[in-house]
């Protein structure tokens, strides 16, 4: 059945009627409610998207957060879950774990862009490509997502926003956490989570770690097996040093490793998910992180931090591309991405205004090598891409009165790419950003404020890599000017919290993915479109009565080219690529006295194209997920089913028409937790 945009408006209407026959709940992670008592207004939520930490309610931005609760009871742990549940937030269909393109706002990078239009930071460790843009959220306290140009304060790649990882803290407090996973398709996953202080109120650690085997459900009828397997492990390790009230020194290690079969693709026309492929495929991917975040506050109340941060990820991928018993058609990668970052940053308080003022700098050393058999001849691209960036930033937030409030910031940056192709000749090039960022706030009563902001987002410009037949083309940065105006904020005596936006997006040198003359058939990227971006976006979060919950929240969003000529074919009045009219959720929990909970939700998004000629595309679909379980002392068990009426997704079409990446499955399982 193909569901276009109509199906998530569906879904959401059928989830929110349940209100009349609830379904649904959530249990509280940390205490028996029987002993706590009735719930009766919502839990305050600090969020630190500006780099201060502030009340959600008190943020004059788009901001939406899951809290680490909601995380683990609700199963999310993939990047790509965070689709619709975020609204306004999905990916590029891609099949690929470890490879996640975000969409945000209607804005996207191309994955071979080495680049992307939001920052992933985890524990303030930037991400800024799609390569090793995942996390397994283990031991995660909160995850927020802010949509909208963040490039002030976060800089280039955070063009359309920010998902911002904030694990546990490292203090006082022992946990211990263990879970277990079976299910579908021989489904067998083990979660952990230790931390502990090592020397009172001076020395603290942690470690977390989740090792997955799962089948797959793609066929191969040439071997009889099934290729997409998935076999991935993860290691977190943290230690925290205060040597004294004033200082406080966090290192983390963070390691991810992939053992998988293939990406899940196979020919557009073919029986689905069954494949005849003679070439072995796989992905043996490892990414880790090396960071240590150290603050210290003098006697002035000033306070310094210092982010240094060690990123390396290796995509190691082979890919048949013919799905054929003879080997005639593949393509692989062995890509080693590296990049060291330093951020300096001096935050105070002048009066009743704060303000912070940074140094940033970074560093990429890429080794990239794609590599392809279009038989009988066999093709090898290696080039080293380099990069740089030296960054200063400042933001100052200023009471004008009881009432109003003024935010200002600013960034400079300069990036530098260069490209050393294999023999090719070396060409760099250089740009300059000035990212402004404007906001005046209005607290028309204690608990709900209305925004208007003004600013700049920026996209690092690049090399294509890989396309010699053209000299290696460079592209420009993406620039754009957005401009938004929301309502948040409590009523209904802190029972009810909402935000409500809309914003209007002019994009310049849009980089798209184009197919020119004088090589016709050579797809790059090129900064050769102009377009713009509207919506609408809302967030609830209801306690609706003793033990009831309900959460919900819609985007809706248009972005279409302006112009864009692609060789002969003009593209204007299109849609962007990837980008969904609509994302989504509604979820309705309860949570007993006894101990027992339940929560039911749907979660979607429109269709999407997948190309500028708006040719192919992905139905749309809605995801209906079931969650029950059981708390008693240490213990709980839960039982889920996720994508019950096992809706099919597929993005036929994809790479210009020639695969189809197929979407998952339902999948059912049983979850087993102590927790101390």
């Amino acid at each position: 059945m193909n569901y276009h945009s109509g199906a998530l408006r569906r879904s959401l209407f059928l989830a929110l009627s349940a209100l009349a026959h609830p379904v649904a709940a959530l249990a509280d992670s940390t205490q028996d409610t029987a002993v706590a008592g009735p719930v009766t207004v919502l839990p305050a939520v600090t969020v630190s998207a500006d780099k201060v930490d502030r009340p959600l309610e008190k943020v004059p931005a788009s901001v939406a957060v899951i809290d680490g609760q909601d995380i683990e009871q609700s199963g999310i742990t993939t990047m790509e879950q965070l689709e619709g549940r975020i609204p306004g937030l999905s990916f590029q269909p891609f099949g690929q774990a470890g490879m996640e393109a975000p969409v945000m706002r209607g804005l996207t990078a191309g994955i071979h862009s080495y680049a992307s239009s939001m920052l992933m930071l985890v524990d303030d460790v930037p991400t800024m490509m799609a390569q090793g843009f995942e996390n397994s959220f283990l031991d995660v306290d909160r995850v927020e997502v802010l949509r909208g140009p963040q490039s002030t304060l976060y800089g280039r790649n955070a063009e359309a926003g920010v998902i911002a990882i904030h694990s546990q803290p490292m203090d006082e407090v022992s946990r211990a956490t263990v879970s277990t996973d079976i299910g579908s398709r021989d489904k067998r996953e083990l979660r952990f989570a230790l931390s502990a202080p090592l020397v009172a109120d001076t020395l603290y650690g942690s470690i977390s770690g989740a090792v997955l085997k799962q089948d797959g459900f793609i066929r191969n009828t040439y071997t009889g097996g099934k290729d997409d397997d998935r076999d991935h492990q993860d290691l977190n390790m943290g230690l925290r040093w205060t040597p004294s009230e004033a200082t406080d020194i966090v290192a983390r290690y963070v390691r991810q490793d992939y053992d998988d079969g293939a990406t899940r693709w196979g020919n557009v026309g073919d029986p689905r998910a069954k494949v005849a492929s003679g070439t072995p495929s796989w992905n043996h991917s490892l990414g880790q992180t090396l960071s240590v975040n150290a603050s210290h506050e003098l006697d002035s109340g000033l306070r310094l931090r210092s982010i240094t941060a060690y990123n390396d990820y290796h995509d190691d991928v082979l890919q048949d591309t013919d799905f054929r018993p003879a080997q005639t058609l593949y393509i692989g990668r062995d890509n080693h991405m590296r990049t060291l970052s330093q951020e300096f940053r001096v935050e105070g308080q002048m009066g009743r205004a704060d303000w912070l003022v940074g140094l940033y700098g970074d560093r990429g050393d890429n080794d990239l090598r794609n590599f392809t058999l279009r038989s009988p001849t066999f093709y090898d691209y290696r080039a080293n891409l380099k990069t740089s960036s030296v960054a200063l930033f400042s933001n100052w937030n200023l009471p004008l009165t009881d009432a109003w409030t003024l935010s200002a910031g600013a960034r400079v940056e300069r990036m530098t790419a260069a490209i050393s192709p294999a023999g090719g000749t070396h060409k760099s090039e250089d740009w300059e950003y000035f990212s402004p960022k404007l906001t005046l706030q209005y607290q028309f009563n204690p608990q709900n404020q209305w925004y208007i902001t003004a600013g700049r987002g920026v996209r690092a410009g690049g090399y294509n890599v890989f396309v010699s037949t053209l000299d290696y083309p460079s592209y420009a940065p993406e620039e754009i000017w957005s401009y938004e105006t929301g309502f948040k904020g409590w009523v209904l005596d802190q029972r009810l919290r909402y935000a409500i936006d809309t914003y209007l997006m002019k994009i310049d040198n849009m980089q798209v993915q184009v197919q020119v003359q004088p090589a016709v058939g050579l797809i790059y990227t090129a900064s050769a479109a102009r377009a713009t971006a509207k919506g609408v976006e809302l967030d609830l979060d209801y306690l609706l009565a003793e033990g009831w919950q309900l959460l919900g929240g819609l985007a809706w969003n248009r972005t279409t080219y302006d112009s864009f000529q692609d060789g002969t074919a003009s593209y204007a009045g299109n849609y962007n690529s990837f980008a969904p009219k609509l994302t989504g959720h509604a979820d309705v929990r309860y949570t007993a006295p006894n101990g027992w909970y339940a929560q039911a939700g749907v979660v979607g998004t429109s269709k999407i194209y997948l190309d500028p000629a708006n040719r192919y595309e992905r139905n749309g679909y809605g995801l209906v997920n079931l969650v029950t379980g059981y708390r008693k002392g240490d213990w709980e068990v839960a039982t889920y089913a996720n994508n019950v009426a096992n809706k099919r997704y597929d993005a036929v079409g994809y790479n210009a028409g020639y695969y189809t990446v197929y979407s998952p499955p339902r999948e059912v399982g049983l979850r087993l937790t102590w927790r101390k």
